[in-house]
C-alpha cells in the first residue's frame, strides 16, 4: 500500500519553492504579479500556501518567469502541485477533525513527541478506552462517538506502517491511575501500552508522582518533525474545539526543551515498562 503523505506539507513545500525560485530572480511579489498578469492576491495565495489548487498552466507560466528550466526540477513542482490535490483518509472524518487536521501533519511525519498528563494519547488508545474518553460522563449518540472512534484508530497506522513514524512519550503518571470505563478496559490498555513499548519505534517514558513539579506543567502537546527540510516542525496542542498549531520558531523551541525536560525527569522506558506492569497486576487482582 502507498504510504499517504500530507497535501497540506506538499502545497507548503511547493510554496516555499516557488517564493524561493523568485527571490533568486530578483523579483518582488509586485513585479512577478504584474509578469504575470495577475491580481497581487492571486500570486500571495500560492506563496502562503492558501490555495489547495495551482494550475498546471499557472505553475508552468511561474517557472518560466522564474527561470526554472531544469526538466527535472519543473517535474518535481508539477508533482508537489498534484499531491496538494489529493485527499487523505482523513478528509472522510471531516466532522470529526476539523478543516486543518492533526492526520494531515502525522502522515509524513518523521518522529513525534507527545507530552500526556490526563489520558493515555491517542496514538496508544484501544477501541474501548477511546469510546469511553469520548463519552466523557456526559450523554453522546453512540453513532458520534463510533464515528470519532474509528477516526482515530486510523491514525494509528503511522506507527505500524512500513518506515513508521518514531513516537516519543512522555506520560505522567495520573494517566496510568485515573480509570476510563471499567478495570477490563483499563487492564485492555495497559497490556496494549505493554505491546506498542516493545516497537522499535515507540519509546514510552512514565514521569511518576515522586517527581513533584515539573517543566511540563502545563497543556499536554505534540511536537511533529518532517524528514523534508522545508518542512519545519510545528506544535499541536489540543483544545475543546478541535486543536491549535504553533509554527513559530521560538515556540517550538520552548516546547522542545520543555519535552526534553520532562524526558530528563521520568523514567526509563525499561523502568517504565515495568511500572506499567505493576499496574496491570494490580488491576487484575482487583
Amino acid at each position: 500500500m502507498q504510504r499517504p503523505h500530507s497535501p497540506t506539507l506538499r502545497r507548503r513545500r511547493l510554496s516555499a519553492e516557488l517564493k524561493r525560485a523568485r527571490s533568486e530572480t530578483k523579483l518582488t511579489s509586485t513585479q512577478a504579479a504584474k509578469a504575470l498578469g495577475w491580481a497581487a492576491g492571486k500570486l500571495s495565495q500560492v506563496e502562503n500556501a492558501e490555495t489547495q489548487k495551482v494550475k498546471a498552466d499557472d505553475l508552468d507560466k511561474m517557472m518560466d518567469l522564474y527561470k526554472i528550466h531544469d526538466p527535472a526540477r519543473r517535474e518535481a513542482l508539477h508533482e508537489l502541485a498534484k499531491d496538494a490535490k489529493v485527499r487523505g483518509w482523513w478528509s472522510k472524518y471531516r466532522e470529526v477533525f476539523g478543516p486543518e487536521s492533526l492526520p494531515d501533519f502525522e502522515a509524513e511525519a518523521s518522529t513525534i513527541r507527545t507530552f500526556e498528563s490526563s489520558v493515555i494519547p491517542g496514538l496508544l488508545q484501544t477501541p474501548d478506552y477511546a469510546r469511553a474518553v469520548f463519552q466523557g460522563g456526559r450523554y453522546t449518540g453512540a453513532e458520534e462517538i463510533e464515528r470519532r472512534t474509528q477516526a482515530r484508530m486510523a491514525r494509528r497506522e503511522i506507527l505500524t506502517r512500513f518506515s513508521p513514524t518514531r513516537l516519543r512519550i512522555v506520560l505522567d503518571e495520573a494517566a496510568l491511575h485515573r480509570t476510563i470505563g471499567s478495570s477490563e478496559i483499563m487492564a485492555e490498555q495497559m497490556r496494549y501500552l505493554l505491546y506498542m513499548a516493545e516497537l522499535p519505534n515507540v519509546d514510552l517514558q512514565v514521569l511518576p508522582f515522586s517527581v513533584g513539579a515539573h517543566n511540563a506543567l502545563i497543556a499536554p502537546f505534540s511536537i511533529l518533525e518532517f524528514p523534508e527540510p522545508l518542512d519545519l516542525p510545528l506544535v499541536f496542542i489540543e483544545t475543546a474545539t478541535g486543536g491549535l498549531f504553533l509554527e513559530e520558531a521560538e515556540e517550538v523551541e520552548q516546547h522542545s526543551v520543555t519535552f526534553s525536560d520532562s524526558q530528563g525527569s521520568a523514567m526509563s522506558t525499561a523502568r517504565s515498562a515495568r511500572f506499567i506492569t505493576d499496574i496491570l497486576k494490580s488491576i487484575e487482582s482487583e
